[in-house]
């Protein structure tokens, strides 16, 4: 089963135009469009259930707890979580990060002690450890991306000794790669380590089972995954949230505070602090809610077919002009093609598709050290997602031809 030709109409934000051209959103890894039943499921929680939540006796406020909680187990289930308590709600996954870092990771390292990363990181899973680093003394370590934009794992054992925590994206938020996921897992737990994985552009666009995965942390952004901005989940074991000191204090954190200290609220609340986002909770259940209908798997299969056409179109139709990073085979990677148009800047090659109506990305993508590999200072970044059809990429490809008319090579 592919995905229906008609969901782009449930995407109310796509059916608007710019500079007279229907809008073409690929922009996905950045954020997703989000669904009417998205918006509608959050402004029925403010037209009909707002209370603040778990403190309330009265039967709005009952609502409103069930709502959040509600959203939590939609989350839980959606990425096989051994329990609902195992997922903490953050405002985005650069905050869950944070939370590892600040919690497990300042509490549980010392100067010396390695944490392993690789080249094609996001800043999110970078600069934290760079804190730690300065705050600590703690060893960063990393891993290489080879010239086929997979990670070259050939000297991992001796990255891998002694560290006590790998970390690394379960896929580029540039080149598109998947990585190995449930390898890297194993391989680290033998060397003694603990697994971290920055699923912010993986749990959207793949089906995902914590369990499978043999992680100890995982972290995602709802944003990415046609949700509301502002919120996000830490995923860890149990156990490990139960040992890991709260991160900020005061509010739903606690369970009992007097002159003398306090102590801490049950997980996962204890990592809750303050009035939560509970319609953005909502909003993320729905969207879960709406990625299930239409099944991951079948996610999964359209986007591995639109990255071939993709692929396969925009070299067909622009040959030497175009250089796409990151693996050639659709089935290595997700739908995100960062490429360079000959010698022009990306930020122009952006401006020029924009001109068409068509939204793509053009930067450094959060992700410096991997242009430093790549050699360029930015790239244009095209990225899909389940409204995108074949007539996108057909319309990508029909204006870049532009940038020819505009810049001669």
């Amino acid at each position: 089963m592919t995905l229906p030709a008609a969901i782009k109409s449930d995407f109310p934000l796509l059916d608007q135009q710019f500079h007279g051209h229907q809008l073409v959103y690929l922009d996905s890894a950045n954020t997703s469009q989000k669904p009417q039943v998205v918006i509608d499921a959050m402004a029925d929680y403010y037209e009909h259930t707002n209370a603040n939540v778990h403190r309330g006796s009265y039967e709005l406020a009952v609502r409103a707890t069930a709502a959040l909680e509600g959203a939590r187990a939609k989350v839980a289930s959606f990425i096989n979580a051994n329990s609902d308590s195992e997922v903490v709600f953050t405002k985005n996954a650069t905050e869950s990060m944070n939370l590892l870092a600040r919690s497990w990771a300042e509490t549980n390292l010392s100067a010396g002690d390695a944490v392993v990363i690789s080249e094609m990181e996001h800043h999110a899973n970078i600069v934290p450890w760079h804190m730690l680093r300065a705050q600590k003394g703690i060893e960063l370590r990393w891993i290489p991306v080879d010239q086929s934009g997979h990670l070259d794992l050939s000297d991992l054992d001796r990255l891998l000794d002694g560290a006590k925590l790998l970390s690394v994206t379960a896929m580029s938020n540039v080149l598109g790669t998947l990585n190995p996921i449930a390898q890297l897992s194993e391989r680290a737990h033998a060397a003694g380590a603990l697994m971290a994985v920055d699923a912010s552009q993986y749990v959207p666009h793949v089906p995902t089972d914590v369990q499978a995965l043999g992680a100890d942390f995982l972290v995602f952004t709802g944003h990415k995954m046609l949700a509301p901005m502002g919120i996000g989940v830490l995923w860890a074991k149990a156990e490990l949230l139960d040992a890991m000191p709260p991160f900020l204090g005061g509010g739903e954190m606690i369970l009992n505070v007097t002159k003398d200290g306090f102590t801490t609220n049950e997980i996962p609340w204890k990592f809750e602090a303050g009035t939560p986002m509970v319609a953005e909770a909502v909003g993320l259940g729905r969207a879960v809610d709406y990625l299930s209908e239409l099944g991951m798997d079948n996610v999964r299969q359209h986007e591995v077919e639109l990255t071939a056409y993709a692929l396969r179109t925009l070299t067909e139709r622009h040959g030497d002009k175009i250089t796409i990073h990151g693996p050639t085979e659709p089935a290595e990677r997700g739908g995100v093609m960062s490429f360079i148009y000959g010698d022009v800047h990306p930020h122009d090659v952006a401006q020029v598709l924009d001109q068409s109506g068509i939204a793509v990305r053009a930067g450094h993508h959060c992700a410096k050290p991997l242009m430093d590999v790549l050699g360029a200072n930015a790239t244009s970044r095209a990225s899909l997602y389940v409204y995108n059809d074949k007539s996108d990429l057909d319309k990508l490809a029909d204006a870049l031809s532009a940038v020819d008319d505009i810049f001669s090579f």
